[in-house]
């Protein structure tokens, strides 16, 4: 696999996995907590791909130090880190939503 597909692997994984995250709040906010639950375990299952290829990424270039670094490296790497984070508050909400139902 060459790195531009690499990089799409994170940017498609990703991406995924944040919408995933937002879907799971629209289940959360209709008070269907179970599925919500569901698609946050398939939103990690996608971030865990990403994150995989990030890392696979980081062993390749330690041994050398001389992957090139191109904006759509920087793209993916953007779009790693806003679904992490969309996941982190979106499981914070999905629990006040929960609080609020009770």
């Amino acid at each position: 696999m060459d790195l531009e597909e690499q990089v799409m692997g994170i940017i498609i994984n990703a991406g995924q996995s944040k919408s995933l995250c937002y879907e799971a709040l629209r289940c959360a906010k209709q008070g269907q907590f179970e599925e919500a639950e569901g698609l946050l375990k398939e939103a990690q299952e996608f971030a865990n791909q990403a994150h995989l290829v990030q890392t696979q990424l980081i062993e390749q270039d330690e041994g050398e130090g001389k992957t090139k670094m191109t904006l759509i490296m920087v793209h993916a790497q953007d779009h790693l880190m806003t679904s992490m984070l969309a996941k982190e508050l979106v499981t914070e909400l999905i629990d006040v939503h929960k609080k609020i139902a009770k």
